[in-house]
């Protein structure tokens, strides 16, 4: 999938949120061609079960959840510079 179809992806999803919570809040949402595809209990079972039908790459998954928590993720490292 290119990265302009993830985009679109990632706008579908940020331009539904407020809709898409009140319907499937706390679930993993599986979004292929600004469709929701799936709706799963954890991200490990959203990227399970829709790897078996879609290939890799073809689709993205969003935690429903309200605000850019959903799409946004922070990583710390114990990384020490000098």
């Amino acid at each position: 999938m290119a990265i302009s179809n993830l985009k679109k992806e990632f706008d579908y999803f940020v331009a539904h949120q407020d809709e898409l919570v009140k319907k499937y809040k706390g679930k993993f949402l599986v979004i292929k061609n600004r469709k929701i595809i799936g709706a799963h209990p954890t991200i490990r079972a959203a990227y399970a079960e829709t790897q078996q039908e879609h290939p890799l790459g073809t689709f993205a998954i969003y935690h429903c959840i309200p605000g850019p928590e959903a799409y946004t993720q922070v990583f710390h490292s114990r990384a020490i510079f000098h």
